[in-house]
């Protein structure tokens, strides 16, 4: 038994020896937003192509539910996160350093953006029976602000600002998170849900199905200053059709979502989830409706305001999309 048990040792022994160059493994988070959103399936989509390929790269990644992309980006600043999905307004401000949610924490000179994802339109959804046409027709009603941390909440309060709006416009100002706000639009405890979000979206749909509610448009001279004089956004259209009770076309405006690192995350695993997505695009792109119509070489640079990490720069030179 003894002379059994020194060669089981040292059969450890080696396999210890042997282990590092077998199994080395670097583990990555992407942070992302509600379960019912677009965020969630997102992250979920690009950590399922990084985990493919894991046996080569040795990249292992997972994916968190979070509050949305103010958290997001905090949190990898606070080095808990390795990536998340942000709104591209709130990259802007991040790495600069401004608006309320980042101007106390000064410019986060390490941010990095890695790609630009789909579309949001800032939505708003209100009941058929509440009376509100217009996005002016808000002031007065129930209406969910969205959880604090969240990227939508954020561009709503820029909105209100805009427009000299406070929360005492409200006859409630609600603070649910995506996936309370359908079921308190369908129960009458609010009129109206506003959600920076890509479509189509579960939580509208969930919203204009289990009840009669229309999504409305977003216009007017203070959403035209906005995107006038911030690069980050532009108009956006609802296809009319794709929720019940609005068959017209939606006009509003919106941003985009964006996949953002930190410099102190590495270049090898910042490449292997480029990489990973890439080589897999078509099978991203059947992953969520909201990635249909992307195009690689416009990911690589469209709404972006950090700069880029430089594994994903790496990955799009060989590509040629950037010099």
């Amino acid at each position: 038994m003894k002379y059994q048990s020194k060669l089981t040792l040292g059969a450890l022994v080696t396999a210890a020896f042997m282990a590092p160059a077998a199994m080395a493994e670097e583990f990555i988070t992407i942070g992302t937003g509600g379960v019912t959103g677009v965020y969630y399936p997102t992250g979920g989509a690009i950590c399922r192509l990084v985990n493919k390929d894991r046996k080569e790269h040795g990249i292992r990644c997972s994916v968190e539910s979070t509050g949305g992309s103010v958290y997001n980006i905090k949190t990898i600043r606070a080095g808990e996160l390795e990536f998340g999905v942000a709104q591209s307004d709130w990259q802007f401000h991040a790495y600069n350093g401004t608006s309320d949610n980042f101007e106390a924490d000064g410019p986060f000179e390490n941010l990095r953006a890695v790609f630009s994802i789909h579309p949001e339109p800032f939505t708003v959804v209100a009941r058929s029976d509440s009376g509100i046409k217009t996005f002016d027709d808000l002031k007065g009603k129930r209406v969910n602000l969205g959880n604090p941390g969240s990227g939508a909440r954020g561009t709503f309060e820029i909105v209100m600002a805009e427009k000299g709006w406070t929360t005492d416009d409200f006859a409630l100002a609600a603070e649910l998170k995506p996936a309370e706000q359908s079921a308190a639009l369908c129960d009458n405890q609010v009129d109206a849900i506003v959600f920076t979000v890509g479509h189509p979206s579960g939580t509208i749909q969930e919203a204009t199905t289990a009840c009669d509610s229309v999504v409305v448009n977003v216009t007017g001279e203070a959403i035209d200053k906005l995107i006038s004089e911030n690069s980050y956004y532009r108009t956006a259209t609802i296809p009319g059709g794709m929720y019940r009770g609005t068959d017209e076309d939606v006009t509003t405006f919106g941003v985009g979502a964006t996949l953002v690192s930190s410099a102190d995350v590495s270049d090898d695993a910042v490449y292997a989830v480029v990489s990973s997505v890439f080589e897999n695009f078509d099978d991203f792109k059947k992953l969520h409706p909201a990635f249909a119509n992307l195009k690689p070489e416009e990911m690589a640079t469209a709404g972006l305001s950090a700069p880029l990490h430089d594994g994903a720069a790496k990955y799009y030179r060989e590509q040629g999309w950037i010099e």
